[in-house]
């Protein structure tokens, strides 16, 4: 069985590979990632309920079919051809449909309530011309949901980028802040953290618990079992320590 490609699809529905670019359900060894990014999208739900929502850069389509159970209306839009054609067959909703187009052209301004951009702004070569286009979209007093992950959390002590080729910049919290304010009138900056096991985790590994586990040729064993017992629980969004957190998450507001 290939572990980097999407398991136990629906009938005609053909799996995405993993490839780096992107985060996909259905991948065992990919649990973490895509847990730590549909927490996000399962807190956004609870914030757009009963708004017309575009979810750009969508991917997989997971997300927007999260939304969709709260809002009026979501559209998934991602400009990958397999991405949307898997979207496309596998999330069917009366409310939601998903559109192949690429997010920096995409939509009429005032179009939307809301706006989803998650875990994208770090991709992209011009990221004020992407929020400045994501402001355009939303009517009046729309909000738009921005997401990164934490360049302190991503990359080698004392670098500033990962390594990770698809990610063009890298942000620290003051960073993103400052990008996301230079478009919006108004920015809370959030921060997902650990929590739970994934918490005790990071104590484990504070402790030495990496040393351990190879030392006694338990590593496989130990992670196949955790990494998919990780769920949308053991993360939680705070308005504190961001050094700290995994993923920042602005809330934008367009007066």
């Amino acid at each position: 069985m290939d572990t980097y490609t999407q398991q136990n699809q629906p009938p005609g529905v053909p799996p995405l590979e993993l490839t780096g670019e992107r985060t996909l359900p259905d991948v065992p060894a990919e649990n973490y990632w895509y847990r730590r990014h549909l927490v996000v999208y399962e807190w956004i739900a609870r914030q757009v309920g009963g708004m017309r929502v575009i979810d750009l850069a969508c991917g997989e389509g997971y997300g927007s079919e999260v939304l969709a159970h709260a809002a009026a209306s979501v559209v998934g839009v991602d400009a990958n051809p397999e991405a949307h054609e898997h979207a496309r067959l596998r999330y069917r909703r009366a409310n939601l449909r998903f559109e192949r187009d690429l997010i920096e052209g995409y939509g009429d301004p005032g179009a939307c309530d809301a706006v989803v951009l998650l875990q994208t702004i770090e991709h992209v070569r011009d990221p004020a011309s992407v929020l400045r286009h994501v402001n355009e979209l939303l009517a009046p007093g729309g909000t738009a949901f921005v997401s990164t992950p934490n360049m302190l959390k991503l990359a080698p002590p004392g670098a500033t980028h990962s390594g990770n080729p698809w990610h063009v910049k890298e942000y620290r919290h003051d960073e993103f802040l400052s990008l996301c304010r230079a478009a919006f009138p108004s920015v809370t900056l959030l921060g997902l953290h650990h929590a739970r096991k994934l918490r005790l985790h990071g104590l484990a590994l504070w402790l030495g618990w990496d040393r351990l586990h190879r030392a006694l040729r338990i590593t496989d064993r130990f992670y196949d079992r955790f990494t998919p017992s990780i769920s949308t629980a053991d993360f939680a969004l705070k308005t504190d320590h961001l050094d700290r957190a995994v993923d920042f998450v602005a809330v934008c507001s367009r007066t």
